[in-house]
């Protein structure tokens, strides 16, 4: 609780005891406040969408020598999770002595500031400010502006835990749904297209330490040579040939600064509508579970205390739960637009894929995700009311290992024979995977109340969540490290195919200096299949099988710390460990 000196201050408007709602409040005056502030925080999932821009912000058309690499952009991503299970963590205590709007408030300006930082980073080309602007202080913000919504919803809507946290997160859920396009959008139009000097063969190219140069004006200036693939995937279509470096814009400052101020605006707007429930207050017509009803559906009508809660081995099964199962969703949903690009958007020319697979195609996968995240977090969460929250786990994990044992089997058919089919059944099996991951997501709280009662569930939450930011570091960390082992081992087989004259004539230099072309990111494994004798079979659909297995791995420990969660012992609840708290 508050003293009274923090009651009467400049910000006391704000704090709990100030926003007790009155007899005739309506409690669904909450939910719409509540999915806002999760619509906004949520376009967290659209990460992937800046990652084409931010890797080639200097080159534009294609990666230049110094622009940031794939592995260390989808690090900021990870830094963002890692940030808002410890803010949420530390927070949650503080969420239940201050109150939803104080909480909802602080989100908004760091998750807003921390676009406006990372807009400066990226004009700046310093990475640390985006890592420092985004990763950590938009991860605070996303981890206050999460758990304060799920806190006042199980509160108001006792009668159906499941459905109320399902309404919050399906916000969170959906808002890449919201957030790709407009993404997308921004950066188009802030786009600017670096200066062309001509086709490749109509310029004297210079090669110099696995880079290109190109002297104009007396003046040696370092440029990129594009494909017309990789030309037409800008704002405005140019023509294959020779770019000069550092004279584009990929339209990301611009973009960062403008979700800045409006994500802040919405959820200041937001907070203000967080209202408390007065002491004793339960819905109309409400009646309590039965004994009997409880424990049919492991859920118990007593309370455990949060700093008790951490001593029980539920709350660490529940850890291991939440972990493994975010774990194999959030890398994939960091690097999604790429995935789907590099398995699907490298069929030949002339194939069925061809002109359906294009960098439009791979954002609107992407906006797909959102809508199946978001759909799945309030089907699931609803269903977890009916068939309980242990069921619904175990649904998680043996349908999702499945469907990611069946991505590699995709992967590896499409690189040889390109058919829509094995499009549709990725699509598929990674659609159900995310309605699964967003549902494990709204499943939590609920399961969280049933397991320790709601008196504390806001700050057990909070806590739960270090296992988000666990996630957030395991999944991006396989996806990148496996895919970058891939890469590699890709490379290699390749270069061991190429004749030396043809790479001599395509790269302007010999094979021998194959690392640091590498390095430079002159040589690709598309450069390389341009030069590659005929009928060798692309790596690049490949590239993240091992990831699926391993994410496979996780879901099955997972279905086993699932199974064996029991109801919590009676010695832990709140009147035997804390005889006479009153919450």
């Amino acid at each position: 609780m508050t003293d009274s000196k923090s009651s009467n201050g400049f910000f006391s408007f704000l704090l709990k005891d100030r926003i007790v709602a009155s007899k005739d409040f309506n409690r669904w005056r909450i939910p719409p406040a509540s999915i806002a502030i999760h619509l906004c925080i949520g376009s967290v999932y659209a990460w992937s969408i800046f990652n084409p821009a931010l890797i080639k912000e200097l080159g534009v058309v294609s990666s230049s020598a110094d622009d940031w690499s794939l592995s260390a952009v989808v690090w900021i991503f990870s830094v963002a999770i890692v940030s808002l299970g410890l803010a949420a963590a530390i927070a949650g205590k503080w969420l239940e002595d201050v109150g939803p709007r104080c909480v909802g408030v602080t989100a908004a300006t760091l998750w807003g500031g921390g676009f406006l930082i990372g807009s400066l980073g990226i004009y700046t080309h310093q990475l640390w400010l985006v890592y420092l602007g985004y990763g950590v202080f938009g991860g605070c913000g996303l981890g206050l502006g999460y758990v304060s919504p799920v806190s006042s919803l199980i509160r108001w809507f006792p009668d159906r835990r499941g459905m109320a946290t399902g309404m919050a997160i399906m916000g969170f859920g959906g808002g890449a749904m919201i957030g790709a396009p407009l993404k997308k959008f921004l950066l188009d139009y802030f786009a600017k297209a670096p200066e062309f000097l001509g086709p490749e063969n109509a310029v004297s190219l210079i090669t110099e330490g696995g880079r290109r140069f190109v002297e104009v004006a007396g003046e040696k200036v370092e440029v990129i040579v594009a494909s017309a693939a990789e030309a037409a995937q800008m704002a405005v279509p140019g023509d294959a040939g020779v770019y000069v470096v550092g004279t584009g814009n990929t339209g990301a400052t611009g973009a960062f600064l403008t979700l800045g101020i409006v994500y802040f605006v919405i959820m200041i707007i937001a907070s203000f509508q967080y209202r408390v429930p007065a002491e004793g207050w339960a819905p109309k017509g409400y009646t309590p579970p039965t004994p009997e009803e409880s424990e049919s559906k492991m859920k118990t009508l007593d309370n455990v205390h949060i700093n008790q809660a951490i001593k029980t081995p539920q709350f660490y099964q529940l850890w291991i739960v939440l972990c493994f199962n975010v774990s194999a969703g959030i890398g994939v949903i960091g690097v999604a637009k790429t995935m789907m690009s590099e398995i699907f958007g490298s069929a030949p020319s002339g194939s069925e894929l061809s002109s359906i697979v294009t960098a439009t195609f791979a954002g609107t996968y992407v906006l797909m995700i959102s809508v199946f995240n978001m759909c799945g977090r309030i089907i699931w969460a609803s269903l977890s009311d009916f068939i309980g929250r242990k069921n619904t786990y175990h649904c998680f994990f043996v349908i999702g290992t499945l469907l990611y044992l069946s991505i590699p089997f995709t992967a590896n058919a499409v690189s040889v024979d390109p058919k829509i089919m094995y499009l549709v059944m990725f699509y598929a099996a990674t659609m159900i995977i995310f309605t699964m991951y967003g549902g494990g997501f709204a499943t939590i709280p609920a399961y969280l109340a049933d397991m320790f009662g709601t008196m504390h569930v806001g700050g057990i939450h909070g806590r739960l969540l270090t296992a988000w930011s666990t996630a957030g570091v395991i999944g991006p960390v396989a996806i990148a490290e496996l895919r970058k082992l891939s890469v590699t081992n890709s490379l290699d087989k390749l270069i061991s195919t190429i004749d030396p004259a043809a790479f001599l004539n395509k790269f302007g230099a010999p094979i021998e200096q194959i690392d640091e072309l590498v390095k430079a990111k002159t040589v690709t494994i598309s450069k390389l299949m341009e030069i590659a004798p005929e009928g060798t079979v692309d790596p690049t659909p490949s590239l993240y099988n091992t990831t699926m297995y391993a994410m496979a791995c996780l879901l099955i420990i997972a279905f086993f710390s699932n199974l064996l969660i029991k109801p919590v012992n009676k010695k832990h609840f709140v009147e035997n460990t804390h005889p006479g708290f009153k919450a």
